[in-house]
């Protein structure tokens, strides 16, 4: 198996990634049972875990992508850039953000105002990471949650730095290298 020299080591193997992606999957198809929920992806990080999470659920969802970052290489900027452009019709529908990472929050908080202010019926988020010592906005819970990490950066399956590493069937702590 491949592993770049700026992975420090690797904190969640393809098999045990591919176990929380079952169980959330399992727990969208028994609470979206009889709705057809609009699952929405936060570009570019959620786009792996989205693609295999909408393959586990055995309900019929339609899918749309979002844009939205506040990251700056390793560090968090502060601001969340959100294009609104690509936020689709949402109006009276179940919708669930799904997203990468949630550390401070900004980004999931934001998007869930922004998603129930155009009239959502409903709005969840999903994510596979939490990082809840980073956490910003205080009271911010994602309502489905693949693993609990400390404070490290991550990479690997979908996650990036500098957009690379995103292919790695893995996600793996990064390491600066000199």
């Amino acid at each position: 198996m491949f592993v770049p020299q700026e992975v420090e080591r690797i904190l969640f193997t393809k098999e045990e990634i591919s176990a929380q992606v079952k169980r959330i999957g399992a727990e969208l198809t028994r609470d979206y049972k009889g709705k057809e929920p609009l699952f929405l992806c936060v570009l570019k990080g959620a786009s792996v875990f989205f693609a295999d999470l909408i393959r586990e659920v055995e309900i019929p969802v339609r899918i749309d992508f979002l844009r939205a970052s506040s990251y700056v290489g390793t560090d968090s900027s502060g601001t969340v850039t959100l294009e609104t452009s690509t936020i689709p019709d949402v109006k009276d529908r179940d919708v669930l953000i799904v997203e990468d990472i949630v550390d401070t929050a900004r980004t999931l908080s934001l998007l869930k105002t922004e998603i129930s202010g155009r009239g959502a019926r409903s709005v969840h988020t999903a994510c596979l990471l939490d990082k809840p010592s980073r956490r910003v906005v205080k009271d911010f819970k994602a309502d489905y949650t693949g693993m609990e990490i400390e404070d490290l950066f991550v990479v690997g399956y979908g996650l990036d730095c500098g957009q690379e590493f995103r292919n790695l069937p893995y996600i793996g702590i990064y390491k600066s290298v000199s």
